[in-house]
């Protein structure tokens, strides 16, 4: 998302340099490209995270390219969060967000298409636009965002446990449209942490409140 404001901090990257060498030998035996998706609620730092490991990749001869769940919600931002405020059934990853496109995008880059076409959700503007991504030369996608965890074609999924209240600090310092204190949106996240709290169990990793992270065999 353009105009998003991502942190990388030591923690991101030390739970990136646990999760690649456990998938290194994977990553480069897989014919086609690796899928990897990074879960979590508001503020647990997925970006931050999926850009970690986007980094870790470069650093170990590997290009790959992130995306963004929230560029693929249906509406903007400030005019998502009216409509939330609206109508109370405009919540969850089947009404809000196209995951089936997301999906398709990924479906794109396994099928060896040199470029994908998704959308570009500009914070400041308040817009949905579009943009062709390059895969030439990628061997990784990675997919992150809330609703990641129910994505199909994935090879490795990472899931952030941590919730609402331990990711307090870090909307703080991110704080999209002054939303940290607002009682509707705190009601928002808890409904959120209801819909993904089982996601943890689909992960291959788990991310702990303190950044350790757990291989799931």
């Amino acid at each position: 998302m353009r105009g998003d404001i991502i942190f990388v901090e030591e923690h991101h990257k030390k739970a990136a340099q646990k999760i690649i060498p456990e998938i290194i030998e994977r990553i480069k035996s897989k014919a086609t490209r690796f899928i990897i998706t990074v879960a979590g609620e508001s503020g647990s730092g997925k970006s931050e995270t999926g850009k970690a490991i986007a980094d870790e990749l470069e650093r170990q001869g590997m290009k790959s390219v992130l995306l963004g769940q929230d560029d693929y919600f249906i509406l903007p931002p400030r005019a998502n969060d009216a409509k939330r405020r609206e109508d109370p059934e405009w919540l969850g990853p089947h009404v809000e967000v196209k995951l089936d496109l997301l999906e398709q995008n990924l479906k794109d880059a396994i099928k060896g298409k040199n470029e994908i076409t998704k959308p570009l959700v500009d914070y400041n503007k308040n817009t949905v636009e579009e943009e062709t991504i390059s895969l030439d030369g990628v061997k990784v996608v990675i997919a992150e965002g809330t609703y990641t965890s129910l994505l199909k074609n994935v090879d490795t999924k990472v899931f952030i446990a941590i919730n609402r209240l331990d990711t307090l600090e870090h909307r703080q310092k991110r704080n999209r449209g002054n939303e940290v204190g607002d009682p509707f949106i705190e009601r928002v996240l808890a409904m959120e942490h209801k819909i993904i709290a089982g996601h943890k169990q689909l992960a291959d990793f788990v991310i702990t409140k303190d950044y350790d992270v757990i291989v799931v065999k």
